[in-house]
């Protein structure tokens, strides 16, 4: 079914998509036919993600410097695209962020750094699309990417786990609220994909890749063309009965445990200073790129 022809004439927002899942994704989107639009913070690495996505594909992708956490620039940016390009046909809440912590450590600058783009954020995008789609009575397709804690909750990842169940908790509502509209909503809860953002913040040590793998069925971690051929499949028209899903794609790790990080209660209090000490290197480097 995955035709170069695909999502012709279609457009499509990924959110975080300079990087990691969001950048696989849109060039999967492109391949298939659509033409692409891209979000994120950093103005730089979003346009060199866009240059070398034209160049691979050969298709069409704009990128939009944009905060999705600050609602007034999230409408100002979907505004923009609805003028100068038109209409969305489809939408993937990509962007997000995390990093593994004992949760009486958290401070709420901590805490509200992921609560804002993965929770707020995605509904902020999420609405924006969806009340043009109704005013204008058309219909579309939005894909979130949640994690199979939606389910079971996890320690040491709060605040991802909080706020990727609202999302999930959005996208059943939503499909019921908005499907007599024609606007679907269905999820991904993905596994361990590896990108440099989840290899650095939730297995930065060596010791913790190993026990990650370990604890799924399928003896590896995921490939980018698994998780973009899921996204393509749920967003095309040919599955335009498919709503309100949210479907795990992980090797099978969460049946074998949940797919969360009970395990690091056996960390000591060294092993957590040398992962508090890894990603807060990798932060400092993430914020001296943004220019947004």
């Amino acid at each position: 079914m995955f035709r170069p022809d695909l999502f012709k004439g279609k457009r499509i927002l990924v959110t975080g998509g300079g990087t990691g899942l969001g950048r696989a994704m849109a060039r999967r989107l492109m391949e298939l036919g659509a033409e692409l639009h891209i979000c994120g913070r950093r103005a730089g690495i979003l346009q060199e993600t866009a240059d070398a996505l034209a160049n691979a594909t050969g298709g069409k992708i704009h990128s939009h410097p944009c905060d999705i956490r600050a609602a007034p620039a999230v409408d100002e940016m979907v505004e923009a695209i609805w003028q100068q390009h038109g209409p969305l046909d489809g939408l993937i809440n990509n962007a997000a962020g995390n990093f593994i912590a004992k949760t009486e450590d958290l401070s709420p600058r901590g805490f509200d750094a992921i609560a804002n783009i993965v929770l707020h954020g995605s509904f902020y995008v999420t609405q924006a699309v969806g009340k043009r789609w109704i005013a204008e009575q058309r219909k579309g397709s939005i894909v979130s990417i949640v994690v199979t804690w939606v389910w079971t909750g996890s320690a040491f990842v709060v605040p991802s786990a909080m706020s990727k169940a609202g999302v999930a908790a959005m996208t059943q509502s939503l499909a019921v609220e908005w499907g007599p509209k024609g606007i679907r909503l269905n999820a991904i809860a993905p596994g361990p994909f590896p990108t440099e953002g989840m290899t650095k913040r939730l297995a930065p040590t060596e010791a913790l890749e190993r026990k990650m793998i370990g604890a799924i069925p399928m003896r590896r971690v995921g490939k980018m063309s698994e998780l973009s051929n899921l996204a393509a499949f749920l967003l095309c028209d040919e599955v335009s009965y498919l709503t309100g899903e949210v479907i795990a794609i992980d090797g099978g790790q969460w049946l074998n445990g949940a797919g969360g990080f009970g395990a690091l209660a056996e960390l000591s209090d060294a092993e957590w200073r040398q992962i508090r000490e890894a990603i807060a290197a990798t932060n400092a480097r993430d914020k001296a790129q943004r220019t947004v």
